[in-house]
């Protein structure tokens, strides 16, 4: 019996490529690589990446991928790669799949064991993220949020003890009624971060509680204008008990020969009052002790 060797059709890539989401330096030679040797290109919108094409000089051929026609043009890009033809994928601006189309492209490529490449680039809401001053390390991301007030205001509601930043997109022309709604149901204590046209020439960060923030955009219409992105502090528990001087002097007492934590524990069980109380007071403590040495 004789031996046939099969030869095994070799599929093309599929590269997940990030563009610019306003300043166009920002692009990466990588980027810039693979958009001039892939076969083809699928963009959101085949005008507005022709222009960045033209910018850096790149004829390529273009296809529309977007959620008008995502799954049919998904089976027709999937037929391309299995002939071969390498693909990118692109979205009109910063990394595609986050809130664009082709996530039913990628997980078309998954179930077909075709290689997906993706590449690291601009990406609006870690931009506006790390420049906002809220913590980075814990967030989460929602997407725009919702068009109608009572979809909106219950989306609020479930998040309202959410730890984590929140990340939401929003429209300019529906900025300040989620602002109130944000007052209505986070309160208006809470701080929030509003991003403006990143990476652009208008480009500005709003940084207040939510009642101020309010008020700022409602004073100068131009702050409401551009692409906008709103970072909301995470929840902070209040603790409703306050330390007391009886507290603090069993604490001080016991602290003299017994560790911090055993101190905590035991003025704890001796009055009946929270550890994480007594633990915020003794930290507080040192930390002014240790400032006015």
């Amino acid at each position: 019996m004789n031996n046939k060797t099969i030869k095994q059709k070799k599929t093309g890539l599929v590269y997940i490529v990030p563009t610019p989401i306003g300043n166009l330096s920002d692009i990466t030679h990588r980027a810039l690589s693979i958009l001039n040797e892939v076969d083809l290109i699928a963009a959101e919108n085949i005008i507005h990446t022709s222009q960045l094409l033209k910018h850096f000089n790149i004829k390529k051929y273009l296809t529309s991928l977007n959620q008008h026609n995502e799954l049919k043009k998904t089976i027709y890009l999937i037929n391309k790669i299995e002939t071969g033809k390498n693909i990118a994928l692109v979205s009109n601006a910063g990394t595609p799949i986050i809130n664009d189309p082709g996530f039913n492209l990628i997980k078309a490529c998954q179930n077909k064991h075709i290689r997906i490449i993706p590449l690291p680039g601009a990406c609006s809401i870690i931009t506006a993220l790390i420049g906002s001053g809220l913590p980075a390390n814990k967030f989460c991301y929602e997407g725009f949020l919702p068009t109608k007030k009572n979809d909106r205001c219950n989306l609020l509601k479930l998040i309202k003890k959410e730890h984590r930043t929140i990340i939401f997109f929003e429209t300019s022309h529906r900025i300040i009624l989620s602002i109130k709604d944000i007052i209505n149901e986070l309160g208006s204590d809470r701080n929030i971060v509003i991003t403006r046209e990143l990476t652009k020439y208008w480009e500005s960060i709003y940084r207040t509680n939510a009642s101020n923030m309010l008020q700022l955009l409602q004073s100068n219409p131009d702050y409401c204008k551009g692409e906008m992105i709103i970072l909301i502090e995470g929840y902070k528990e209040v603790l409703l008990e306050t330390i007391q001087k009886k507290h603090i002097n069993t604490f001080l007492l016991l602290n003299q020969t017994l560790s911090l934590k055993q101190s905590t524990i035991l003025t704890s069980k001796i009055h009946g009052i929270k550890k994480k109380i007594i633990y915020q007071y003794a930290i507080n403590q040192l930390k002014y002790d240790k400032k006015n040495k």
